[in-house]
């Protein structure tokens, strides 16, 4: 089965919503490419009326044509399906993403690659489903359970890894036999619109994946507040997830919420200095620093901390900024003006309260980066636990500094924030690992390495980065509810 992807990556694109197999149109919303301000999409800008057909699409697709009741081996070959035409077009997606985001065009297509895994990943959960069974409560008495489908799921789409993040939601929802309407950002829609398109050429019923394009205000509010949408699964800022939780709180629907953070890389004396500084500067500075999961604290014992800033500094200075299409670009351009105004301003703020610019601080020099949103690999020492750079999350190419001068004090610094997403631990010692790991406050927690995992391995935080995990078998239960079936064969 074959698919081709009709808009051409090097010209604008023109969209419609995705509802029932169809385009539909509507106010036109333009993307401009951060990396160049020219024009490379319009959108239709959504109302709650787009949202009303696209669930009403999705609800009568899970219903009419029964595929909650779909076998899972069933639909396990349609996601395999699904995965083939992903890997095939997974070059055209990749350029979409690399266009709307800003970054290099090498890394989106890693990106691709993995939402690939993901898919197969889903499939085989599908293959693999079981039921429980409570035997010996009492004589004559038996219980089963299952999970079934929640039925209509709403995705709300964030624009860093905007095909990734859609393929680590929108499988687990098929696998578990939901029909889904995603609203993907304002920011990044084409490759969610070309997504759905891949999803009705592998086979699965029309109305099953929907998506309404526009704004977080109009169409995310609408989806999130429809009666027919029985889960909603956000991923973006800890601001916009209060609200999403608030605004579900009124039709009871359930929520799963993967918000900000702030991870720290806390760095031991005992540490492999040069495994650690590949770390830090990896987990710092890939996707420009616009990563939930960016390491962009530096936490590091005093006695060595001369050592391995020094070569952090070596590693951060040989990075190179680029336009997406240049193949030894490392970093991109920020995603909008406005956002790259506030990463100067949290920089401005961190050296107001005694941070010291080690490299970096500005705009890059090259003359062909001038018309985008671009900011150079920032590193800023002697950040104090109470500067804006230590608390809030920059989401940009900038790593703060800090020292310590034992365990307690690295610990306590590292939980001293309101997220509690991920963090990663280096030390040679497997004792102090363990007793170490266990008591940072983060849904994951890496040792002797950044920003990790596996589409077996669920993902999710704790605190202000919210609740609920993707990927893996959690994943996969996020789209689900639990059911008992009990039997009584005797009377009492």
């Amino acid at each position: 089965m074959t698919h081709t992807i009709e808009a051409d990556p090097a010209t604008p694109r023109t969209f419609g919503h995705h509802v029932a197999g169809r385009s539909l149109t509507g106010p036109p919303l333009q993307r401009h490419a951060p990396a160049t301000g020219v024009l490379v999409a319009e959108y239709a800008d959504g109302s709650a009326d787009d949202v009303d057909a696209a669930v009403c699409a999705a609800h009568g697709a899970f219903g009419s044509t029964q595929w909650q009741r779909t076998p899972a081996m069933a639909r396990a070959e349609l996601l395999d399906q699904l995965a083939a035409l992903v890997a095939e077009h997974q070059e055209k997606l990749a350029w979409l993403d690399a266009q709307e985001v800003g970054k290099p065009y090498r890394f989106a297509l890693g990106d691709l690659q993995q939402g690939v895994a993901h898919v197969k990943q889903a499939a085989a959960i599908a293959r693999t489903l079981r039921g429980e069974s409570f035997t010996g409560i009492s004589p004559g008495y038996s219980v089963i359970a299952d999970r079934r489908p929640v039925g209509v799921a709403g995705l709300i789409l964030p624009w860093n890894f905007p095909a990734l993040i859609a393929l680590q939601k929108l499988p687990y929802a098929l696998a578990a036999g939901c029909a889904v309407v995603v609203k993907p950002s304002e920011f990044t829609s084409s490759s969610a619109l070309e997504l759905a398109r891949l999803v009705d050429a592998a086979g699965f019923p029309p109305g099953l994946v929907n998506v309404v394009t526009g704004t977080g205000p109009v169409v995310g509010s609408a989806l999130v507040e429809h009666p027919l949408v029985r889960y909603v699964s956000f991923t973006g800022s800890t601001a916009t997830g209060r609200s999403v939780l608030k605004a579900a709180a009124d039709s009871v629907t359930r929520v799963g919420v993967e918000l900000g953070g702030k991870t720290a890389n806390v760095v031991l004396a005992d540490a492999d200095l040069d495994a650690a500084a590949d770390g830090v500067v990896f987990g710092a500075f890939a996707n420009q620093g616009e990563s939930c999961v960016a390491s962009s604290r530096l936490l590091v014992d005093r006695r060595v901390a001369n050592d391995l800033v020094a070569a952090v500094i070596e590693r951060v200075g040989k990075l190179k900024v680029g336009l997406p299409e240049d193949p030894r670009a490392d970093l991109g351009a920020l995603i909008h003006p406005g956002h790259l105004d506030k990463v100067v301003r949290l920089v401005d703020a961190g050296i107001a309260a005694g941070g010291e610019v080690l490299l970096g601080g500005g705009a890059p020099a090259e003359e062909q980066l001038d018309g985008g949103a671009f900011y150079q690999p920032t590193v800023v020492g002697a950040v104090d636990a109470g500067s804006p750079l230590f608390q809030e999350e920059v989401f940009g190419p900038v790593l703060s500094v800090t020292t310590f001068d034992d365990a307690d004090e690295a610990i306590a610094l590292a939980n001293n924030t309101p997220y509690g997403l991920a963090h990663s631990l280096w030390t040679r010692d497997l004792e102090r690992a363990f007793t170490l790991s266990n008591r940072l406050e983060a849904g994951t927690v890496w040792v002797n390495t950044c920003s990790d995992g596996s589409p077996a391995i669920p993902f999710g935080g704790i605190k202000g980065s919210g609740f609920g995990r993707e990927a893996g078998p959690e994943g996969f239960n996020e789209f689900t509810e639990y059911r008992t079936v009990q039997f009584r064969t005797e009377r009492r």
